[in-house]
């Protein structure tokens, strides 16, 4: 197999050791895999970006992120996995942004403005993998 070569503005491994604010929730990994998390610890000037499956499970989400802001805007997304309906979530998610409860089961991205509060998330089901990612123009998820 050729190998195949990046710059210094690629990565392809995730960030190791990544501390979570009190704020931030926990991934189990029975439930999830990060795939990727870049901030400007990982590239010098980059922003925050984390990207995560979500797998099927029986198991209760007790991972959610608690209520919080940012100082930074942030977008929230989650892509479900059907390709005959990729506007299916193959999942129900309970968002709440600005104290509104927010039931979502089709795919979705989801603006959060700096200072609003945001969270819980809770994924209240799941029958397919989810694909989810974050992103904000901060420099960490801080």
């Amino acid at each position: 197999m050729e190998e195949f070569t990046h710059g210094k503005y690629i990565i392809t491994q995730p960030k190791q050791n990544i501390i979570v604010p009190p704020w931030g929730g926990s991934l189990s990994p029975e439930t999830s895999t990060r795939v990727m998390y870049m901030d400007s610890e990982v590239i010098k000037g980059a922003f925050y970006v984390e990207c995560v499956w979500l797998w099927p499970t029986d198991k209760e989400d007790k991972s959610s992120p608690e209520p919080h802001t940012h100082n930074y805007d942030e977008v929230l997304a989650f892509f479900g996995t059907n390709w005959e309906n990729t506007n299916d979530l193959g999942a129900v998610v309970e968002l709440w942004i600005d104290n509104e409860r927010n039931l979502m089961n089709q795919s979705f991205l989801a603006f959060i403005p700096a200072g609003v509060v945001h969270n819980p998330l809770n994924i209240l089901e799941i029958s397919r993998p989810v694909f989810h990612f974050a992103a904000g123009p901060g420099k960490s998820y801080a």
